[in-house]
C-alpha cells in the first residue's frame, strides 16, 4: 500500500502509557493498549516498525523515556504515524499535545490515536481541541472534588498522610496517629539534647549516628536540616484543650477530651511541586525530578488534633528557644570554638560575637556587627584574643566544677529555692485542680442538660455557660503553672545529677584537658552566657550557678585593639 508522505509502505511507532497510580483507578494496563494498537495497525494496513511504552509515567508532562525515543525515531525519519490508543496517552495538556503535533509533522509524521473523532480538516481540528479542552477542564473539576473532600476530613479530625510522622504510627483505620514507642523514644532524646544540654543540631546529629540510630529515611547519618524540621513541627509540642481551641475545627474538638494534651498535624502546610527534566550524558539521556516546596499561610491550614507525644513542654520550648540562637559552632582552621553557639555576648547591642581567624593561624571573637563592613549598629570593632577569653572562661566553671560539695550546695539551694517558691504540695494542687475541671465540665453538661428538657431559657443558659467557661479558663491556667513549676524542678534535679555524675568527679587536670567540643556542651546545660566589652571585660552567668557563685564578676583580658594586619 502506497504511503502518504512518500516513504513507501505506512510505517507506524505503536505508543502505550500508563501511570502507576491511573493503572490502579482505572484499569489500564499497558498489554491490553499494545493489543488494541496492533489489531488497529493490522486491520489498516500499517507496518509497525516498533513498541515503545512508558509505565509509570504522568501525563502531564513530555518528559518520558519512551516519548523521547518516539521523538528520536521520527527525527530520523521514515515513520508515517505515531498510534495511541487515547489521546491522552500522549499527553494530558492539550498545548502540549499540539506542540508534540507541530514537531512530528516537521517530519512528515502525525500523531494518531483509536478515539479521534474529527480529521486533518480545520473542523475536524476544531472538535478535536475542545474535546481535549473538556477533558482538561473534567480532570480539573475531579481534582478539585478530591481537594475538598481530603479538606473536609481533615477538618473533621482525620490524618491524611501517606506516611506517618517520626515518632508515630497509624491506627487500625489509618485516620490518626498512635504512639511509636521506639521512634518517640528517640524523638523524646532529641529534645532532651536540644532543649535540656543545649546542644547544637551538628552535635545531635553526631550523637545519633554514633549510637546507631537510623534516620526517619533509614540512613545511618541523620540530616541537620531534618532534625531542625522535626523540633519545630507542632506534633511533638502538648497542646492543652483550650489552645485546640483556637487552632481546630469545633468537629475536630469535640474528639478530643479535655483532661489531655494533644500535638497538632496542620494539613496543608506545604506545597510540593515536582517537575521532571532529562539531561544529556555521556551514558546517555537521563531523567531526574525536580522539586521545589514553599509553606502556606496559617491560614490556609487546617489544624488536625493527634495524641500526644508525652514529651515535656518545658523540653520542646527550651530545644526551640535554644534553635534561633543555636549557631553552629565556628570552625575555622579545623579549629572548634567552644564559646560560639550565642554563648558569647557583645555587652554593647548584646548579640552573639563572631569567631574569625587571620591566615588560619591566629584566632579571635568580635562583634557580628560592629566588625562587618555591611553591617551598623554597634560600636564595638575590637577583636579579642580567643585563647585568653576560653581560657578565662573554663578556669572560672573549673573553679565551680571542682569543688564538688560547694556546687552540690549551691544546686541544692537553689532547687530548694524554686521548691519553696511553689506554694503547697504540687502533686495535691495538680490532682485537685483536674478534679474541679472535671466538675465543670459535668456542670456544663448538666446546664445543657436542662435546657434540652426545657428547664432553662437559652439566654440563661448562654449566661451559665459563660461562667463556667470563665472558672474554667481560670482552673486550667493555674493548672498549667503548677505543671510548669514541676517540670522545672524536675529539670534543674536533672541538670544537677549531669554536672554532679559526669564532670564534678573529675579532677582539676582531667578538666583542663577536657576537649573544646565538651566544654561547650558544659556551657550548654549551665546556660551560660558571657557578656563581653569592647575594653574586655567579662560577665559570666547561668540558670545553674549557685547565687554565691554568680556574683557579676568581671575580669580585663588581654586583648587586641587593632583589626589584625591580614584583615585590613
Amino acid at each position: 500500500m502506497p504511503s502518504t508522505n512518500g516513504h513507501g509502505p505506512k510505517r507506524a511507532i505503536l505508543y502505550a502509557r500508563v501511570s502507576t497510580d491511573e493503572q490502579a483507578r482505572t484499569g489500564y494496563s499497558l498489554v491490553q493498549q499494545i493489543v488494541a494498537l496492533r489489531e488497529y495497525a493490522a486491520r489498516e494496513g500499517y507496518e509497525v516498525l516498533e513498541e515503545v511504552v512508558d509505565a509509570g509515567e504522568s501525563g502531564a508532562t513530555l518528559e518520558r523515556p519512551g516519548l523521547d525515543r518516539v521523538r528520536d525515531l521520527v527525527a530520523a525519519g521514515g515513520v508515517s504515524v505515531v498510534l495511541a490508543q487515547d489521546r491522552d496517552r500522549f499527553s494530558r495538556e492539550p498545548a502540549y499535545l499540539y506542540l508534540l503535533r507541530e514537531e512530528l509533522a516537521e517530519h512528515s509524521c502525525t500523531l494518531k490515536s483509536l478515539n479521534d473523532r474529527g480529521d486533518d480538516s480545520p473542523e475536524g481540528q476544531l472538535t478535536d481541541g475542545i474535546l481535549d479542552q473538556l477533558a482538561k477542564f473534567e480532570r480539573a473539576k475531579t481534582a478539585e472534588r478530591s481537594r475538598r473532600g481530603k479538606k473536609q476530613k481533615a477538618r473533621g479530625g482525620k490524618i491524611l498522610s501517606s506516611k506517618a510522622a517520626y515518632g508515630f504510627a497509624y491506627n487500625e483505620g489509618r485516620d490518626g496517629y498512635v504512639i511509636d514507642p521506639e521512634q518517640m523514644a528517640v524523638m523524646r532524646r532529641i529534645f532532651y539534647m536540644a532543649g535540656v544540654e543545649g546542644r547544637s543540631l551538628c552535635a545531635i546529629r553526631d550523637q545519633l549516628s554514633q549510637d546507631g540510630v537510623r534516620s526517619p529515611t533509614g540512613k545511618p547519618v541523620w540530616d541537620v536540616q531534618s532534625i531542625r524540621k522535626l523540633i519545630l513541627r507542632d506534633l511533638y509540642r502538648p497542646h492543652t484543650y483550650e489552645e485546640l481551641r483556637q487552632l481546630v475545627s469545633p468537629e475536630a474538638l469535640g474528639r478530643c477530651d479535655p483532661e489531655s494534651s494533644y500535638g497538632v498535624y496542620w494539613f496543608g502546610e506545604h506545597q510540593e511541586r515536582r517537575k521532571r527534566i532529562s539531561e544529556n550524558g555521556p551514558d546517555g539521556r537521563k531523567y531526574r525530578y525536580t522539586y521545589t516546596s514553599s509553606t502556606r499561610p496559617p491560614s490556609e491550614r487546617i489544624g488536625v488534633p493527634v495524641v500526644g507525644s508525652g514529651i515535656p513542654r518545658e523540653w520542646v520550648e527550651r530545644a526551640r528557644t535554644n534553635l534561633k540562637n543555636n549557631g553552629r559552632p565556628a570552625n575555622a582552621g579545623r579549629r572548634f570554638w567552644d564559646l560560639s553557639g550565642s554563648i558569647l555576648r557583645c555587652s554593647e547591642c548584646s548579640r552573639a560575637m563572631c569567631a574569625t581567624t587571620a591566615s588560619k593561624k591566629y584566632f579571635y571573637y568580635a562583634c557580628t556587627t560592629g566588625v562587618h563592613k555591611r553591617k551598623s549598629g554597634c560600636e564595638a570593632k575590637k577583636f579579642h584574643r580567643a585563647a585568653d577569653l576560653e581560657e578565662w572562661v573554663w578556669s572560672k566553671l573549673c573553679s565551680i566544677l571542682t569543688d564538688r560539695e560547694k556546687l552540690r550546695a549551691g544546686l541544692e539551694e537553689m532547687i530548694e529555692r524554686e521548691r519553696k517558691a511553689m506554694t503547697g504540695d504540687p502533686v495535691k494542687d495538680a490532682a485537685r485542680l483536674k478534679n474541679r475541671l472535671q466538675k465543670l465540665a459535668d456542670t456544663r453538661s448538666r446546664y445543657q442538660q436542662m435546657a434540652a428538657e426545657g428547664l432553662i431559657g437559652f439566654e440563661e443558659l448562654r449566661a451559665r455557660l459563660a461562667e463556667v467557661e470563665r472558672e474554667r479558663t481560670d482552673t486550667e491556667a493555674a493548672l498549667g503553672a503548677v505543671q510548669g513549676r514541676t517540670e522545672r524542678l524536675e529539670r534543674l534535679q536533672r541538670d544537677r545529677d549531669i554536672l554532679l555524675e559526669e564532670y564534678s568527679s573529675l579532677v582539676p587536670e582531667e578538666l583542663k584537658r577536657l576537649p573544646q567540643e565538651k566544654r561547650h556542651r558544659v556551657y550548654k546545660i549551665v546556660r551560660l552566657v558571657v557578656t563581653l566589652s569592647p575594653e574586655g571585660d567579662l560577665e559570666m552567668q547561668g540558670d545553674l550557678i549557685p547565687p554565691s557563685l554568680r556574683k557579676s564578676e568581671t575580669r580585663q583580658v588581654s586583648r587586641l585593639t587593632r583589626r589584625p594586619a591580614s584583615m585590613r
